[in-house]
C-alpha cells in the first residue's frame, strides 16, 4: 500500500524543497509535478515527490488519520482519528452507485 504524508514547505531551491513532515522529520521533496511552491505551503508527499497541494485543514485530517493508523498498528485505540468517516454512514464512490442514487 502506498501512503502520502503531509509536509510543509520550509525553503525552495528551484524544483526541490526542504519540507517538514507532519511527524517532524525533514525531507527533501521534488516539486517537478507541481512547480515551485512558496514556504508555508502544505503538500501531499509520496516517495519524496510532491503530488498535491493541501489546505491546512486537509493536511491536519491526513496527519490525524496517519497517527490513528499508527496507533491501531501498535495495538492502541484510534478513536477520533478518522472523524470524516466516523461522523457519517459508509458511502460508495460515485462510480459504484446505482444511477440516480444520492451521495448521502
Amino acid at each position: 500500500m502506498c501512503i502520502g504524508i503531509p509536509a510543509r514547505v520550509l525553503a525552495v531551491d528551484g524544483l526541490r524543497a526542504e519540507c517538514r513532515a507532519f511527524d517532524g522529520a525533514l525531507r527533501s521533496v521534488d516539486l517537478s509535478l507541481l512547480g515551485a511552491q512558496p514556504p508555508g505551503t502544505w503538500l501531499l508527499v509520496h516517495l519524496d515527490t510532491a503530488r498535491e497541494i493541501l489546505d491546512p485543514e486537509r493536511a491536519e485530517a491526513i496527519a490525524a488519520a496517519l497517527q490513528a493508523l499508527a496507533a491501531v498498528l501498535a495495538g492502541d485505540a484510534a478513536a477520533g482519528g478518522f472523524g470524516d468517516l466516523e461522523s457519517r454512514p459508509p458511502q460508495l464512490p460515485p462510480h459504484l452507485r446505482a444511477a440516480g442514487e444520492p451521495s448521502a
